[in-house]
């Protein structure tokens, strides 16, 4: 064979394999977006307590915390990692922001701004953890989220942080001609990180890491150094979202976000973001977001226990793994 075909071979499997990754994201949002809709019907069947204004306007702010958080973590996932840490991390954040509003008479805009430095400083010990000291993603995250979970109860005493100022809800509660500001940041935040990721060398060296981290390393890319920045933005987007949960209840709540990891997985999983790294879009994370806050908003209309939520959001975790290993066996059956 000559040089000429083997480089129009590779030409063409290259143009194979980028088209059949394509394919592979739009069948797994669409499938998402139909599970979506689908439920969206069911639940307005189901209770005439769904499809009211008020109860819209909660999703919305609901899912904005789900979404900003999952968009992090689906960054962290595309470099075949995982953040265990998310929950806990946004609990912190959130219990500062507000502890320095009461006590210190911070501003909303200050305190988001402590909120989303802390953030970065858990994204950055865990990325240290991972690079510098070598421990496996789980592990690394797993060891912060009892960190974050022990201070957070440290901090606080147990004990939520209440008496703040009204202005303090305009983050979770406040909105924009009719839309939840919660929302337009979430818009913002995902339009942001879906033009980094797929338009910027930062995007292309996080997709490269995911799929193959030594062939990265020797192409000359500084995994350490840009592992470490995916967590801290990571980090940074956990504090924003944990600085609007507790915007949401005007409040710091040392217990929140527990299990708030399962639901941000899930969301990027559902989405189409692999375990095994090196694919995933912010648009399916929104998707798998909206989701899975339908499904948390639905179970309370219709009394459902929250450990049966637990059951289903498991369920769920577990159909969509399976898929995404479905569909990685036939693409590589067919490349």
């Amino acid at each position: 064979m000559s040089t000429a075909e083997a480089s129009a071979g590779t030409q063409r499997g290259d143009i194979g394999d980028w088209l059949r990754e394509r394919i592979s994201h739009a069948v797994s949002e669409f499938t998402a977006a139909t599970a979506l809709v689908v439920l969206f019907i069911a639940l307005t069947i189901a209770s005439p307590y769904f499809l009211t204004a008020d109860n819209l306007f909660n999703i919305g702010a609901q899912t904005a915390v789900i979404a900003i958080i999952a968009t992090a973590q689906t960054m962290v996932i595309i470099t075949k990692g995982i953040d265990l840490s998310v929950g806990s991390v946004a609990a912190l954040s959130g219990v500062l922001g507000a502890m320095v509003v009461r006590d210190l008479g911070f501003s909303l805009w200050a305190a988001t701004a402590v909120a989303i430095g802390v953030g970065a400083l858990a994204g950055l010990l865990n990325g240290l953890l991972v690079t510098a000291a070598r421990i496996p993603p789980f592990i690394a995250t797993l060891g912060t989220m009892s960190v974050g979970r022990g201070l957070v109860f440290i901090i606080t005493g147990a004990v939520g942080v209440y008496g703040l100022p009204r202005s303090f809800q305009l983050l979770g509660n406040g909105e924009i001609i009719g839309i939840p500001f919660a929302v337009v940041i979430t818009v913002l935040v995902a339009v942001g990180v879906a033009f980094l990721l797929s338009q910027t060398r930062f995007g292309q060296y996080t997709y490269a890491m995911g799929s193959n981290l030594e062939a990265a390393r020797r192409s000359g890319i500084r995994v350490g150094r840009h592992l470490t920045g995916v967590y801290v933005l990571a980090g940074v987007l956990v504090g924003l979202g944990g600085m609007i949960a507790a915007s949401r209840v005007n409040s710091g709540q040392p217990n929140y976000g527990i299990s708030l990891e399962l639901d941000v997985i899930a969301a990027a999983v559902i989405g189409g973001a692999s375990l095994f790294g090196g694919q995933g879009r912010i648009v399916g994370t929104i998707i798998g977001a909206f989701l899975i806050a339908l499904v948390r908003n639905g179970a309370v209309l219709l009394d459902i226990s929250i450990h049966y939520q637990q059951v289903i959001v498991g369920l769920i975790i577990w159909a969509a793994v399976y898929f995404d290993q479905y569909r990685r066996r036939r693409l590589e059956s067919r490349g």
